[in-house]
């Protein structure tokens, strides 16, 4: 049994020519992890605002999906080695892979903020580093070296955003890890975590800059707008939550005192910036699938779309704390029941494609 998704704009070689079929194990989605991400953060938001039987289910789920998920992605990468390096070094596909980090961080973060069990949360914080690094160098080198490169309206979508997604994750976490009581590796900590934040705005600035350009200047087709677009929104939103911490860990950072007004700046310049992309991805979706009739269906990419829900609410909720914008709390829980919702729609989708044996292909 594996999870698998089509990907959207990957029915095609950058030439133009069309792909053979990939079925099975070997056409497993680089982007599976994304179901970690999603079922993650709408537990942590359920703790933050309250609702401790969703919290708990979920973060019990997440842990299967996380076994299930990582056996496969190693039988995967044993089995059917060169499917799985050439995805490593596929413009559209390779991105996927940082859902593995985002994943990996997220689980971690709910070990340390749910259950405070410090110790395992610190080893997931760990391998979480390990795979950025792996993933990140791995991914651009091979980009920046690769012979044969799309065009920019062929080779970039919104997954290529999971690399920010995935910065902040290891921000996030590290500003929990930073936070437990008796930590002696508080200063070191923050700073990773503060590092983590600006290099997770860097990849923003430069990748968002190209896919804006891709939306203005390129044809979009239905199928170009899939759902990890919404990362538009969550790689602002999970930047949000980070600066939102960083402020919480001030108190015994001096150096994060000393930068406190830029922090809180850039927090609510990315929180407006996230909320500012919402209603253009609701009109997109309507154009997509309302006025265009893209089929609405099962893939795993629909993960990358549940995630930023569920994180802007905890972002948004967090912020409040923070800053003192109680009028946002309702927001955050607004969010939180569409983040559900989302969720909900999302697994079912996910086991009907697996009862009726549809689990997809990767083109």
């Amino acid at each position: 049994m594996t999870f698998i998704a089509d990907t959207s704009q990957a029915n095609e070689h950058p030439s133009g020519s069309p792909l053979p079929t990939v079925r099975g194990l070997a056409g497993m989605s680089p982007a599976n992890f994304g179901m970690v991400m999603a079922t993650g953060i709408v537990s942590l938001a359920a703790h933050m605002l309250g609702h401790p039987w969703i919290a708990n289910g979920l973060f019990i789920l997440n842990n299967i999906l996380f076994g299930i998920l990582w056996v496969l992605t190693i039988l995967r990468a044993l089995r059917h080695s060169r499917h799985f390096f050439n995805d490593l070094i596929d413009h559209l596909r390779g991105p996927g892979f940082f859902t593995t980090v985002a994943a990996t961080a997220v689980l971690g973060s709910q070990f340390m903020l749910m259950q405070s069990d410090i110790n395992t949360g610190k080893l997931f914080w760990a391998a979480a580093i390990l795979l950025w690094g792996l993933i990140t160098y791995s991914i651009f080198a091979a980009f920046i070296v690769k012979r044969e490169k799309p065009t920019l309206d062929r080779g970039m979508n919104g997954g290529w955003l999971l690399a920010v997604v995935a910065t902040q994750s290891i921000a996030v976490s590290s500003s929990l890890l930073a936070a437990t009581p008796g930590q002696p590796y508080r200063l070191e900590l923050n700073f990773l975590a503060l590092s983590m934040w600006l290099w997770g705005g860097m990849l923003y600035i430069w990748t968002m800059t190209l896919i804006f350009y891709r939306y203005m200047f390129f044809r979009l087709s239905p199928a170009d707008l899939s759902p990890p677009y919404w990362i538009n929104m969550g790689a602002m939103a999970i930047s949000t939550l980070a600066g939102s911490l960083l402020i919480v860990n001030s108190v015994e950072a001096p150096f994060l005192v000393s930068t406190l007004p830029f922090i809180k700046g850039f927090t609510i310049f990315y929180w407006a910036s996230g909320t500012w992309w919402i209603p253009m991805l609701l009109v997109l979706g309507v154009w997509r699938h309302g006025v265009r009739r893209y089929p609405l269906r099962y893939e795993a990419l629909y993960w990358g779309a549940v995630f930023p829900l569920g994180m802007y609410a905890a972002a948004t909720h967090m912020m409040d704390q923070v800053l003192a914008v109680p009028f946002l709390d309702g927001v955050a829980r607004l969010f939180f029941v569409f983040a559900c919702v989302a969720w909900a729609t999302a697994f079912l989708g996910l086991l009907h494609a697996l009862t009726t044996s549809r689990w997809g292909t990767q083109r």
